[in-house]
């Protein structure tokens, strides 16, 4: 019989061990469900497109519904994270589109448009995401697990990084969208002007954060979850603070992207 079982991990980390027989049971490791992940990119048919747009438009209605969805993929396929990867080939259409408007806007010649593009989707988009995503999955996993709790187990890397993909689509609808249709407006050396554009940016700032309270405080056993949402005192203190020293954040984005390329 089975005299020691040893739980070091759950959903995508099982591993439990029968030393009487020396067995190991793996249930799927992380590179294994990397490696299924990534091949999909290459199969657009087994994406499920439709899906992945009713998340966008409830990311910016409902962003509980989404969640909930998350949980009950849980509860039927024992992960948290997306395995299809439809809903990252969207966003990275949607940087595409948008980029063309930028490109416009700031006057970039072809090869200008690539190279913006390339900042845009593998440095902004995934190489920042990436990062953010570690840092808030250590933290997760460090102060917001409750490892006491019946239910709780670490948070997987792979449900981080679609925590801030989610946070992220809407930050960029406002920022990629409708401050590019107002750039014209947004890009003025008036108050109206200045308080429209910082405006936007505080509205989506604060939206990524809250995105991102909801992503893990839907996961059982996590407790201090509402400390995510203190980030919101310095994103306002930085947003007033604009607003007196006269600092246009439409503008500022336009001289970043012009100094880079």
């Amino acid at each position: 019989g089975c005299k020691r079982l040893i739980n070091t991990h759950r959903m995508d980390n099982w591993r439990v061990t029968d030393k009487s027989k020396g067995v190991i049971l793996l249930e799927q490791t992380r590179m294994q469900k990397a490696y299924k992940y990534f091949r999909r990119l290459l199969k657009f048919r087994q994406m499920d497109f439709e899906y992945a747009f009713w998340q966008m438009l409830q990311l910016l209605i409902s962003p509980s519904k989404v969640y909930k969805n998350f949980r009950y993929q849980n509860e039927t396929k024992h992960q948290w994270a997306r395995d299809d990867p439809a809903f990252l080939v969207l966003l990275s259409l949607y940087l595409c589109i948008s980029s063309v408007g930028f490109a416009v806007a700031l006057h970039l010649g072809f090869f200008g448009f690539w190279k913006f593009l390339f900042w845009v989707v593998f440095v902004d988009c995934i190489g920042v995401g990436l990062c953010v995503a570690t840092v808030l999955w250590i933290i997760s996993n460090r102060f917001f697990l409750n490892k006491r709790h019946s239910d709780a187990f670490p948070v997987e890397w792979a449900y981080a990084f679609d925590v801030h993909l989610n946070a992220l689509f809407p930050l960029l609808i406002i920022l990629h969208g409708v401050q590019l249709l107002l750039f014209g407006v947004l890009d003025q050396p008036y108050f109206l002007s200045l308080f429209l554009s910082n405006s936007l940016w505080l509205i989506a700032s604060v939206y990524y954060i809250y995105i991102t309270f909801v992503g893990y405080s839907t996961l059982p056993g996590m407790r201090r979850t509402v400390l995510i949402l203190y980030a919101t005192i310095p994103v306002t203190i930085v947003y007033l603070l604009s607003l007196v020293f006269y600092w246009n954040f439409a503008t500022a984005l336009k001289h970043f992207y012009q100094l880079r390329l």
